[in-house]
């Protein structure tokens, strides 16, 4: 049955005034999602051209955002640094997803001693250290790169997912719908993709747009410490690794940067919200939707 557009509006509209920290992160993550993929169009110069007689320039007409201390347009950085943010948070979080789903639901699934070994030997040794850490340690001892990145961040982020994915799977390994497949006959692979899996979904979705704004933070961190992609590829976090010795000169060199990983990672905690509300019947019936 399709619903009449203008039904559909009132809807949405409604939605929108009951939860406009939503309507702001859908805006944000579009304009980033935007400014990533649209880079090699909407970018007004190479971001890796220089010109040392425009160097450390203010906003302007010719440079919206101005210049580094090599003469690069700042806001052509930013966009290609918006690029290779989301390609980033993209992979990360899809690896981290894949590990934690394989390991999680292998140990919630089976129990016993298989859910022992992977949760107290495997699990909680990842988790004892602070991921950021950890990244760090992997970073430093693989090279800079986007693939080496890209696993150094996945190892530090991956038992987070995994132990969400144990709880969701051992709550849900009971249930009737569960029981009465296996009872049918249905194999372990099956009865997880086809029973298990489709129901601890959102609690997952909700982890995982979190999990985004923490990666673009890692993203920048490692960039800062000279750990993450390796230049003249533009990155934010080596953009204000660069503005450090600018900082009152140039103070547009900061705040650009900044403003752009502060807008991403609100951009995403606020859509994780956003589904959690969403996904939850509890919270819908409280807001009336």
């Amino acid at each position: 049955m399709l619903f009449p557009p203008s039904s559909v509006l009132r809807t949405a509209g409604k939605r929108a005034r009951r939860q406009p920290l939503a309507v702001a992160g859908v805006v944000l993550l579009a304009a980033f999602v935007l400014c990533g993929l649209a880079a090699p169009w909407i970018a007004p110069y190479s971001p890796t051209a220089i010109d040392l007689v425009h160097r450390l320039d203010g906003p302007s007409v010719a440079h919206w955002a101005g210049t580094d201390e090599l003469g690069r347009d700042t806001l052509a950085r930013l966009l290609w640094g918006a690029r290779i943010s989301l390609a980033v948070s993209v992979t990360v979080v899809a690896v981290s997803l894949a590990l934690g789903l394989a390991v999680g639901g292998v140990a919630g699934y089976w129990g016993g001693w298989v859910d022992t070994a992977l949760t107290t030997f495997v699990m909680n040794t990842f988790q004892a250290l602070p991921g950021i850490l950890l990244a760090i340690a992997f970073a430093a001892f693989l090279g800079p790169g986007f693939t080496n990145l890209v696993l150094a961040l996945a190892i530090g982020g991956w038992a987070g997912y995994a132990r969400l994915v144990r709880a969701q799977v051992m709550a849900v390994r009971e249930r009737e719908y569960v029981e009465a497949a296996r009872a049918l006959g249905a194999g372990g692979l099956r009865i997880f993709f086809r029973h298990i899996l489709p129901n601890i979904v959102q609690p997952v979705l909700v982890q995982a747009a979190i999990g985004m704004a923490g990666v673009i933070l890692a993203e920048a961190t490692l960039s800062f410490l000279g750990l993450g992609i390796p230049a003249p590829a533009p990155s934010w976090g080596a953009m204000l690794n660069d503005a450090r010795l600018h900082l009152f000169d140039s103070p547009h060199l900061v705040l650009f940067p900044a403003a752009a990983i502060a807008g991403a990672v609100l951009g995403f905690n606020f859509l994780g919200d956003a589904l959690r509300d969403e996904l939850d019947p509890r919270t819908r019936l409280e807001m009336g939707l």
